[in-house]
């Protein structure tokens, strides 16, 4: 019986070690995010060819060792250009990410946690945006004012707010009315430091969480605005203008049409799976009750 003890024993701290570990989806996802984040930092060092490059006499070259995934209807290097492209892929929903997590966080902390009429006319602004459809928007005052991809990711980020305000403000609402909250009024804290010291590390799994999920939405969203000609200028790489160039390549060099839709497709499910795993991770150890 004695000798059973020490093997629990050390059963249970193997499943501890094991617990530990990374899931293999959210190692291969964190080399896929690590990989894009450098196409985006070190995207001209990284090319093997300049992504503008024209090579007439090698138009619709399929897949080889002089061009990786062969050449579009110009002659330029399809893998370069997907390089290239993951900077306005990443950039601009990561604009959109951290901004309406900052200002979201706070209009969502600063509406559950007052309440009253400040929580009423913030959530009246919040149903007023969810009313409106986003992505039509964004086409119809593109498309009026001419503006380019720093007007898209402008115009998402706004549309994107009041999302990140509703799932704050319903969490703060929550943790409102939890001892600690009434023990630091009683403390005489101000409201500030009760709601930024206090009550939101309490929402950090959550934010975070949805920090992750607002990122996929926004690489989805602003590649298709992309393909449908309102984010960058035509001929510049960008994964969203790619793959609407490659629709026409589709039987002549399907390499060219897919790889920017797998490399967008691959970001967004690797962001989404990276912020379930955060939210477990932080969750489990107390950044969220």
């Amino acid at each position: 019986m004695s000798a059973i003890v020490p093997q629990l024993g050390d059963l249970g701290k193997s499943t501890r070690r094991r617990s530990k570990r990374l899931p293999w989806t959210v190692l291969v996802c964190l080399v896929i995010v690590a990989g894009v984040v450098l196409m985006t930092v070190f995207g001209a060092a990284l090319a093997p060819q300049d992504p503008a490059a024209q090579h007439l006499t090698e138009v619709l070259a399929p897949p080889g060792s002089g061009h990786w995934l062969g050449t579009d209807e110009l002659g330029r290097d399809v893998f370069s250009r997907l390089i290239a492209g993951a900077r306005t892929a990443f950039v601009g929903p990561l604009v959109v990410t951290i901004g309406s997590m900052l200002i979201g966080n706070l209009l969502g902390l600063w509406s559950g946690y007052k309440g009253g009429a400040v929580d009423a006319i913030v959530m009246r602004w919040v149903d007023f945006m969810w009313a409106l459809p986003g992505l039509l928007i964004i086409v119809v005052v593109a498309g009026a004012f001419g503006g380019g991809y720093w007007m898209a990711v402008a115009l998402l980020l706004v549309l994107t707010i009041p999302f990140d305000t509703r799932i704050i403000r319903g969490a703060t609402l929550e943790q409102a009315t939890l001892p600690y909250v009434e023990a630091a009024r009683a403390l005489g804290l101000s409201n500030r430091r009760i709601m930024l010291l206090h009550i939101w590390p309490n929402l950090s799994a959550t934010a975070v969480a949805n920090a992750f999920l607002t990122f996929a939405g926004a690489i989805v969203a602003l590649s298709g605005l992309s393909f449908l000609g309102f984010g960058v200028d035509p001929g510049s790489p960008d994964w969203g203008r790619m793959l609407s160039d490659g629709t026409n390549l589709l039987f002549e060099n399907p390499a060219a049409a897919l790889a920017s839709g797998a490399m967008i497709v691959a970001t967004a499910v690797s962001m989404n799976i990276i912020g379930d795993w955060l939210y477990e991770s932080l969750s489990s150890r107390g950044g969220s009750k």
